[in-house]
């Protein structure tokens, strides 16, 4: 097994076709992921800048405007009202879920393109209209999964699609955290009506998501199992497990916790070998990968990249040279048929088809 040329270059940008050109963005919702990593991650990459806040409390957003050197902030009425628009060309939408269809389509209906978190919505119907509502309006809209860019899983699935680890057979995915040390008994996500759900449609997306990127296929059955311990996780599930059926015999279990010990990892397992990647869900991906064939064990650990600085560059690459979307809205659509899926299975115990 010659493992070696995946790990040369770890880092390329195998999706970059130009040098230069800036998307000029308003990212809509200043919570502490838009803070924290968000504005840093657009300051710092190559084709995107910050020229635009849009934020519930205009006052408060001024000490970011300042830091990040953004020129205008606007209040989410401004917002809808078109105030700014011809500052930007497209919008990051970073609010709680059942708020990005209003932002994502009045965006589409001021021309610009968008990068919305996921899921896409609170509900499928919601995800669905806020989809066709970009397609008709001919603008750009991406689901912000971090992870298509991420060196790590990029090699991966090469690694994957040219025999590596001969056909895949079994794929194991686990996120878990323990929300309640973050975050109040009164977070959004712990209401459904806002998140739409618990640990499945807010972290289990993750290793779902990722194992229909590395198999480039979507699951023909899901069965699923929930639970919760108790306040505050009476209205959304504290733990999900839930298991993938592909085309061709390819399976995946993945879990997610609200109340477990942190942590993440995703494995991958063919007929001739298997590969790990450690810490690939948690947002600070250690980019150790471990490639085992027969006797051949092989471990890589490659300079650290920031996935969201990544992410950022990649949309703007997309607009900028008018290039097809790995993550777009149909790719965000199919999660959340997916985990409708798992919703129902885990309700009715019965194996349920998307």
């Amino acid at each position: 097994m010659r493992v070696s040329p995946y790990f040369e270059a770890f880092t390329r940008r195998d999706w970059q076709t130009i040098e230069e050109g800036t998307v000029r963005l308003a990212v809509i919702g200043l919570g502490a992921f838009a803070r924290n990593r968000a504005l840093p991650a657009i300051r710092d990459g190559d084709f995107c800048e910050t020229t635009v806040l849009v934020s519930g409390s205009p006052e408060k957003a001024s000490d970011l405007a300042a830091e990040f050197g953004v020129e205008r902030v606007v209040d989410y009425e401004g917002f809808h009202a078109g105030e700014a628009a011809g500052k930007y060309d497209a919008v990051y939408v970073a609010t709680p879920p059942a708020y990005h269809p209003e932002y994502a389509e009045r965006a589409a209906e001021l021309d610009k393109h968008v990068l919305c978190e996921k899921p896409l919505a609170a509900d499928l119907a919601s995800a669905e209209h806020m989809v066709e509502t970009c397609t008709d309006a001919g603008v750009v809209l991406m689901t912000a999964y971090r992870l298509r860019t991420e060196p790590a899983i990029r090699r991966i699935r090469e690694m994957v699609r040219e025999g590596v680890i001969g056909d895949p057979v079994q794929i194991h995915g686990g996120f878990s955290t323990r929300l309640l040390d973050h975050a109040g008994s009164d977070s959004w996500r712990l209401d459904p009506d806002v998140a739409g759900g618990g640990a499945l449609i807010d972290l289990g997306i993750y290793p779902l998501n990722t194992t229909r990127f590395l198999l480039d296929a979507d699951p023909i059955a899901v069965s699923a199992e929930a639970a919760s311990s108790g306040p505050p996780f009476d209205r959304v599930e504290e733990h999900v497990a839930f298991r993938l059926t592909f085309p061709g015999g390819t399976t995946a279990s993945c879990t997610a916790s609200f109340g477990a010990h942190p942590d993440s990892r995703l494995r991958v397992i063919g007929t001739e070998g298997q590969l790990l990647v450690r810490s690939p869900f948690g947002g600070d991906v250690s980019q150790e990968l471990v490639a085992e064939r027969g006797e051949v064990h092989v471990s890589y650990a490659g300079p650290a990249v920031d996935e969201v600085l990544e992410e950022f560059d990649y949309f703007a690459h997309c607009v900028l040279a008018d290039a097809d979307c790995e993550a777009d809205g149909e790719d965000g659509l199919a999660d959340q048929r997916v985990i409708e899926a798992a919703y129902e299975a885990a309700e009715t115990g019965d194996r349920i088809s998307p």
